[in-house]
């Protein structure tokens, strides 16, 4: 007889730095472009804007996936120069994301880079939501890389 498997809602962290030799205004300006993700985001395809505000609180993009999937995301905090936040509405299996990016100067030509979110699934094993988190922490990592790459060329 095989056991089945709990489903219910989990609570998660993620939360992923990288620091990147480069100054603080030229990292700003290559994650505070919302839809500037394919150049440094693992796996996107494109990125567009679904709101006709494209900084700051408000900010709603759609991005697409090499796999055709979606994910709708809004801008809910803004500090230029310092972190953003948003929210995915829409394309994840959680009901809840929220991610906040921000940057911290350590010297003039280098910053730290952090990535973290909270997250509360739908319902799902803890397994199942075990392994969603280990897939987003090497997202995280590999998005990163990606980035500090582009920005100390």
């Amino acid at each position: 007889m095989t056991k089945l498997l709990k489903k219910s809602f989990h609570t998660g962290t993620v939360k992923k730095s990288v620091k990147i030799k480069a100054s603080k205004d030229k990292v700003w300006r290559k994650v505070s472009n919302i839809v500037g993700l394919p150049t440094w985001l693992v796996d996107v395809k494109n990125t567009t804007y679904l709101s006709k505000k494209k900084k700051d609180v408000g900010a709603i993009r759609l991005i697409t996936f090499a796999d055709g999937s979606q994910i709708e995301e809004h801008v809910v905090a803004w500090k230029t120069g310092e972190y953003f936040t948003y929210v995915a509405t829409d394309g994840l299996p959680l009901r809840v994301y929220v991610a906040t990016i921000s940057i911290k100067p350590k010297s003039k030509n280098l910053v730290e880079l952090t990535w973290q979110s909270y997250l509360n699934s739908k319902k799902m094993s803890e397994k199942e939501f075990t392994e969603f988190l280990a897939f987003m922490g090497s997202f995280y990592e590999a998005s990163l890389e990606n980035l500090k790459a582009l920005l100390e060329k």
